[in-house]
């Protein structure tokens, strides 16, 4: 045991148990997820919890639908095969006792309205948005949630993948909060298996420098 062992323990879970989770639980993970940092602490966050399994099941039929009408658009067949294939990986939260749909709010950088005033060039105001805190912000509390839901025996999955359908999604469980954008979900509940392996990581030397 090391006192990083919370973070090796979170996996990417897939499959669950039919077991419910307390409100109780959900209320420590969540709160867990608020004390991520956030540009000049807006906490520009929040999460809307699905315990409703059969509104669980509707949301995949809705990714479903959407798939199937973007891949409809496509004409090249790599394309459409490309999109479809992971379709089953961006609804592995129907059979899962809980979802987590994660909000972000639209963040301003500091010097966006002074570019914008000296008519910046749209390259210029790209690489400022680039860095986009807001998603920093949201992705910092995910991470919390995750690692908060492993310490306490659960498991989650970050899901992006579902999100060409998120316009559906949050007007079908009727979320609507100003400047928010649904950035985010993962499926809440018990491993079904407790052996999960995950990928392996690259290596130190590919990712860190280190400058004297």
């Amino acid at each position: 045991m090391t006192e990083l062992d919370f973070i090796y323990k979170r996996k990417s879970i897939r499959q669950f148990k039919e077991e419910n989770i307390n409100d109780e639980d959900i209320k420590t993970i969540i709160k867990a997820a608020t004390q991520a940092p956030s540009g000049k602490n807006e906490q520009g966050w929040h999460f809307v919890v699905i315990k409703n399994k059969e509104k669980i099941k509707k949301l995949a039929n809705i990714v479903e639908e959407k798939n199937d009408e973007l891949a409809s658009y496509l004409n090249d067949e790599n394309d459409k095969r490309n999109l479809t294939k992971f379709l089953k990986y961006h609804t592995i939260f129907k059979n899962a006792p809980i979802i987590i749909l994660a909000y972000a709010k639209n963040y301003i950088p500091a010097g966006y309205k002074a570019l914008k005033a000296k008519g910046a060039s749209q390259e210029e105001i790209h690489d400022l948005l680039r860095p986009s805190p807001g998603i920093q912000g949201i992705s910092a509390a995910m991470e919390n949630l995750q690692l908060a839901a492993a310490s306490m025996n659960y498991g989650t999955c970050w899901m992006t993948g579902p999100l060409y359908a998120a316009k559906e999604i949050s007007e079908y469980v009727g979320f609507s909060k100003e400047n928010y954008f649904l950035a985010a979900i993962t499926p809440l509940g018990i491993p079904e298996n407790e052996n999960v392996v995950s990928p392996p990581r690259k290596t130190l030397e590919e990712v860190l420098t280190i400058i004297e």
